[in-house]
């Protein structure tokens, strides 16, 4: 998420984002990292990966047996997980590159390339919508958003995480993360998705567990600080600090609604009403 070794800045699943790379199918077993999404087996991105990966986890459940939307499912890992347990999922990312390589490495996905804005699917079609990690991403996020809930089945969940701006960019009037456009706080969050036209069935948040909760005062109080300092720097990484965001682990995560404030990235479960 913050490193981006060896490789260009292209665009992935923002809104309206255009990219001029393309990947063909047998090329597109390695993505590359830009920055912008996070993919497994980086040692340095190892963090921001299992950091996501939680949250998918977590949220297995609510896709098993149903048909399931990833919107910006960038280099597919997350879709691929779904696959797992859902009937079926879509995978839905406007970069050209990533469509091409879940295409070509995860074959239980239906990937379709095409525009959060107006997502290409027909009305109610899908029972359930994920969207982990990218809103922060989009220009026009409330337009998203009713997108989501045109596509959903009465009673279909959008399932949705996001960085908590009160923690990720910490007294900044604008992101901290050049790639993002609008962070949230918890009521910010909820708010939008309200005005989409959901009800909040749950907000809550990724907090670090004991052994993150460790390596933060190993590391001058934050182990995210000691990674982006590094990161920004374009310096190589001590030994050290490498072999330990390599050893984090999904486990060392975790999802707690408690102190909401305080998390690191905000999960949001929102459901589609029947109509009255």
């Amino acid at each position: 998420m913050w490193t981006t070794p060896n490789s260009e800045l292209t665009g992935t699943s923002t809104l309206g984002a255009v990219s001029d790379s393309t990947v063909r199918a047998d090329e597109a077993q390695q993505l590359p990292l830009t920055g912008e999404r996070t993919v497994p087996g980086i040692a340095e991105e190892n963090y921001w990966f299992r950091r996501h990966e939680v949250v998918y986890r977590d949220m297995l459940a609510r896709c098993a047996g149903r048909t399931v939307l990833e919107a910006g499912c960038g280099e597919g890992y997350g879709a691929d997980m779904i696959a797992d347990v859902a009937q079926r999922v879509i995978g839905l990312d406007y970069d050209e590159s990533a469509v091409a390589h879940v295409r070509a490495r995860y074959p239980r996905v239906d990937i379709r390339r095409g525009n959060l804005a107006d997502l290409p699917l027909d009305d109610a079609s899908v029972e359930v919508v994920v969207n982990f990690q990218v809103i922060e991403h989009l220009w026009d996020q409330g337009r998203f958003l009713r997108e989501c809930h045109r596509v959903l089945a009465p009673g279909g969940e959008l399932l949705v995480s996001t960085p908590n701006r009160i923690t990720f960019s910490p007294g900044r009037d604008t992101p901290l993360n050049p790639f993002h456009t609008r962070e949230l706080d918890a009521a910010e969050l909820a708010e939008l998705l309200v005005e989409a036209g959901f009800r909040v069935e749950l907000m809550t948040g990724v907090h670090h567990g004991p052994a993150l909760r460790a390596l933060d005062a190993k590391h001058g109080g934050s182990f995210i600080d000691a990674q982006i300092e590094r990161a920004l720097a374009g310096e190589p990484w001590p030994a050290e600090l490498t072999a330990d965001v390599a050893g984090v682990d999904v486990a060392d995560f975790t999802l707690d609604p408690e102190n909401i404030d305080a998390s690191l990235d905000l999960v949001a479960i929102a459901v589609k009403d029947p109509a009255r």
